[in-house]
């Protein structure tokens, strides 16, 4: 038996390759699907199932393009529907894998088609759990995705409650449990950075698991601090359901170099939006005017999913020189296909024209020390519980996840700061503030690590029902 985690830190999301006696199965698959091809037919195996724990809002699955290349199954839970050929499988329906067997178990709560598989060995006895987007580690599924009609979250909250308690809290303590997601993923709330765990641990430290909450609890506990999900969610859900193109075409039709000519003239004549994805200090020396930044060494995908509203929208990049096919793979992989080309020879080579550039102003946590001491303008562009936390005083939340919904509240003419954890987000604020016409923001290098090692007065949210 081989069981293999393939962990992509990006979407901070794990697929799984299962093999038994020459047979396969992959579950959760990214949208790229050639390396798990290479390793089946590296190990003489045979790819004969594609397992979906549900339909994926954060990112676009592989089981279309992977069925398609290898004639694999692809087997989704109870209620799911289709445009493709697959097969709905029914609760505690098995399947055979080599020596191995998988139990279909129908969990709605995150999504009504949402479904764990438990993986039993040779002996038939039970050894994983691949709980998708049902079980973390530290917590559980968002249960507000897929409210249609008069289906509330409550509702699917309490419809995972039941999951959780009749399925997966009666198996045994040392059965292995392998989530859908880690930290850094929007499906959760509370997610450990841990891949991989067990039941019995889970149901000793995980919150929503405790042994004597009732569902009302449950209920009140799991919807409590949602944040509104990701624009893109519903788009790419609606292309797991659907299908979608290879991938491999769409690098083809996107890896299209261009001159700065050209890339000027597609800038001016087309809504596309300039995504430079280098790393944020070469950003900040100097840019592109309008370039929005996300860089390629953050948490890209999601970000790109967070703050472009729409997987149509044209994008043109500028890329780190050899980063042009990894950058398109990676927008692709959360469903964003319509890149126009990149700029030949990065940055360089727009600079290098005489065009106009700009840059961004950004100074050092000591140095926004003095200026607070003037009543300078700051704003905290971190979660909100990173924020609640800890934080500077007598500062502002403004969320990069909702940057637009705070427009109004950024000054006007007055000169203010933006910062993060470390220095990523506040870049990527200051880009969006700047493309926005707000050409008096200031990033603050290192954010609130920095800010830390200073004097500057720092304060913590403290819950009302903890005041005595």
């Amino acid at each position: 038996m081989v069981i293999e985690q393939i962990y992509t830190g990006c979407l901070a999301q794990g697929a799984y390759y299962i093999e038994s006696k020459g047979e396969v199965a992959i579950i959760d698959p990214l949208r790229e699907v050639q390396d798990y091809i290479d390793k089946t037919q590296k190990n003489n195996a045979k790819i004969k199932y594609i397992f979906e724990t549900h339909f994926h809002a954060d990112f676009v699955s592989g089981h279309v393009t992977l069925a398609e290349k290898t004639n694999a199954q692809i087997i989704f839970g109870p209620t799911a529907k289709t445009n493709f050929n697959a097969i709905i499988a029914e609760d505690k329906q098995v399947f055979t894998l080599g020596e191995l067997t998988i139990t279909v178990l129908h969990t709605p709560g995150h999504t009504m088609e949402s479904t764990c598989y438990l993986l039993k060995d040779e002996n038939g006895k039970d050894h994983a759990l691949f709980s998708g987007d049902t079980l973390f580690l530290g917590d559980v599924g968002r249960p507000d995705l897929a409210q249609k009609g008069t289906l509330t979250e409550n509702d699917l909250a309490g419809y995972l409650f039941d999951s959780l308690r009749k399925k997966v809290m009666p198996l045994a303590d040392d059965v292995i449990v392998y989530p859908a997601h880690g930290a850094g993923s929007a499906c959760g709330k509370n997610l450990s950075k841990e891949t991989v765990g067990t039941i019995g641990n889970q149901k000793a430290t995980n919150y929503a698991l405790r042994a004597d909450m009732s569902k009302d609890e449950f209920i009140k506990e799991v919807t409590d601090g949602l944040l509104p999900p990701p624009a893109y969610f519903p788009l790419n859900v609606k292309l797991n359901k659907e299908g979608y193109q290879d991938v491999d075409k769409v690098i083809e039709r996107s890896a299209k170099p261009l001159n700065a000519k050209e890339f000027e003239v597609l800038a001016n004549e087309t809504d596309a939006i300039i995504l430079d994805v280098r790393h944020q200090e070469d950003f900040i020396k100097g840019f592109i005017p309008q370039s929005i930044f996300i860089g390629i060494n953050g948490g890209f995908a999601p970000w790109v999913g967070a703050l472009i509203k729409d997987i149509h929208q044209p994008i043109l990049l500028v890329t780190p020189a050899g980063k042009e096919e990894d950058t398109i793979t990676r927008l692709s992989r959360v469903g964003f296909d319509n890149v126009l080309g990149y700029l030949d020879g990065s940055f360089n080579a727009w600079k290098s024209t005489g065009k106009e550039i700009d840059a961004l102003e950004s100074v050092s946590a000591l140095a926004l020390a003095e200026k607070i001491k003037e009543n300078a303008f700051v704003f905290d562009v971190r979660k909100p519980g990173e924020f609640n936390s800890e934080h500077i005083e007598n500062v502002p939340n403004t969320p990069l996840d909702f940057i637009n919904n705070h427009i109004t509240e950024f000054p006007e003419k007055a000169p203010f700061y933006v910062h993060c954890a470390g220095g990523y987000r506040s870049v990527i604020a200051a880009s969006i503030l700047k493309a926005r016409g707000f050409h008096n923001v200031i990033d603050v290098a290192g954010g609130y690590a920095a800010i830390k090692k200073t004097a500057i007065k720092t304060t913590a949210f403290v819950c009302p029902s903890t005041l005595k």
